[in-house]
């Protein structure tokens, strides 16, 4: 079947709903190897976003897919009222790197994605805080678009249509680039603490009973580098700072990991940069490396034990399936059999260095930045600064239009597109990219961006 006939088809009988279209009319895609998607005519697209992060290491690893047709053919299915070998073992190791990390005893509970895990973690704290419904977030902060899940992402538009209930108090993230003018950016981390610090002055200020040493919130969620947001990274005082804050008033901290795990940014969590300890920890995406739903969380043990978090108190029919759990299995021994920090460090400092270039010869790029191999390029007008959505548009249709050029080849460029003004490329290829992938990637972005800017 044609792609004018399939898209003719979507048109008429699938809800645009749960489909982001980007580009008019939408890509089909038919295959994938590595870190390329393929059209029907066979023309291959350089990905350097990986299914928002979904797959860290590379479409159709040969290692991970083997162990999903093994799990098919041994026990692909069974009801979650019962248990199976590799749901106990992945839970051992993840809680078993945390307490090696944290010295925290703790657990692991599943669920099938990672909206879904996020609604786990807030019917936890809420049971934690005595039913307190109130939380605190970023500015630019994303964790999801079910109900509870949008009450907590800062943007209004995924809340628009659905009712009224509670949201989230949102704070500035030190977004260093976009800053009031004067401060640098460890100064900037220290004034937004400040942001939250205040609100704790004095029980006027709206979120503190001192009279009763309560605070109205129960927890902060965060993610260590903002995702949706823009891939932005905050200055290394930052956290610790936060932290401290929320000790002193009984706030638990939720690390939302959903983007940035599994070594995007050079660390199997990407709160581990920062010097901090979480008290829930909420994973997905890349852990089935798009093979399998599936997401979780970790919580420190007096959260999560079964006295107060019994059998029943959330639940999924697909939550802890077999095929995922045994495919999140052999990625954590994979990631334990090879070095990934320095690998990914080492890629990410290649693919800055090619990005810092880049902006040298294109004003257009008002920022780059990066941690690991989670990277962002600002795209704005040609001061540098102001925002251009609409020259970052004229790109991702320009590499999905599949007319970039290497060697004699037509090439595509598959790109994300976040942050507060939907004018960065949010970079997150694959972990398994090799150099050679890289600097080709450099190579199409600059081409891209010099038939962008020409109209």
């Amino acid at each position: 079947m044609n792609d004018a006939t399939l898209l003719a088809d979507e048109a008429r009988y699938c809800s645009f709903g749960d489909t982001v279209h980007y580009a008019d009319p939408p890509k089909i895609f038919e295959r994938c190897e590595g870190s390329y998607l393929y059209d029907g005519r066979g023309t291959p697209y350089l990905d350097l976003q990986m299914w928002y992060s979904a797959v860290n290491f590379g479409y159709a690893n040969e290692r991970l897919n083997n162990v999903l047709k093994r799990q098919l053919d041994t026990l692909p299915q069974v009801a979650s009222q019962y248990l199976h070998p590799s749901k106990i073992q992945l839970a051992k190791v993840i809680a078993e790197d945390a307490k090696a990390k944290w010295g925290l005893d703790g657990r692991v509970h599943f669920n099938v994605g990672g909206s879904q895990s996020i609604e786990d973690s807030l019917k936890l704290v809420r049971n934690a805080k005595g039913g307190k419904g109130l939380m605190f977030a970023f500015e630019g902060g994303y964790h999801g678009r079910t109900l509870g899940a949008s009450a907590i992402t800062s943007s209004y538009r995924y809340r628009r249509r659905y009712g009224h209930f509670d949201r989230a108090h949102f704070l500035p993230f030190p977004y260093h680039f976009r800053a009031p003018k004067g401060m640098d950016k460890e100064e900037y981390g220290e004034h937004c603490v400040q942001q939250l610090a205040r609100l704790f002055d004095s029980e006027y200020n709206g979120a503190w009973d001192p009279k009763v040493g309560e605070c109205e919130y129960a927890a902060f969620y965060v993610e260590a580098v903002q995702g949706t947001g823009g891939y932005v990274i905050p200055p290394k005082n930052f956290f610790t700072g936060l932290k401290k804050v929320l000790d002193q008033y009984g706030i638990l901290m939720v690390v939302d990991e959903i983007q940035m795990g599994f070594y995007r940014t050079g660390k199997l969590w990407g709160i581990e940069h920062f010097g901090v300890t979480p008290d829930v920890l909420v994973f997905g995406k890349a852990l089935t490396n798009g093979l399998n739903p599936l997401a979780g969380l970790w919580a420190r043990e007096e959260l999560i034990n079964p006295k107060v978090f019994p059998p029943g108190s959330t639940h999924s029919t697909f939550a802890s399936n077999p095929l995922g759990t045994a495919i999140g299995l052999e990625t954590m021994q994979m990631l334990a059999e090879q070095d990934y920090e320095s690998m990914v460090m080492a890629k990410g400092a290649h693919f800055l260095e090619g990005l810092k270039a880049l902006q040298k010869r294109h004003p257009e790029i008002g920022e780059v930045d990066g941690l690991g191999l989670a990277l962002r390029a600002e795209i704005c007008e040609a001061d540098g600064y102001t925002p251009s959505k609409k020259l970052v548009d004229r790109m991702v249709d320009i590499g999905l239009a599949g007319a970039l050029e290497h060697k004699g080849q037509a090439m595509g460029l598959v790109l994300d597109i976040g942050g507060y003004f939907k004018n960065v490329i949010t970079f997150a290829p694959s972990l398994h990219i090799s150099t050679e992938e890289i600097d080709l990637g450099l190579v199409l972005l600059d081409q891209l961006l010099s038939k962008a800017k020409k109209g």
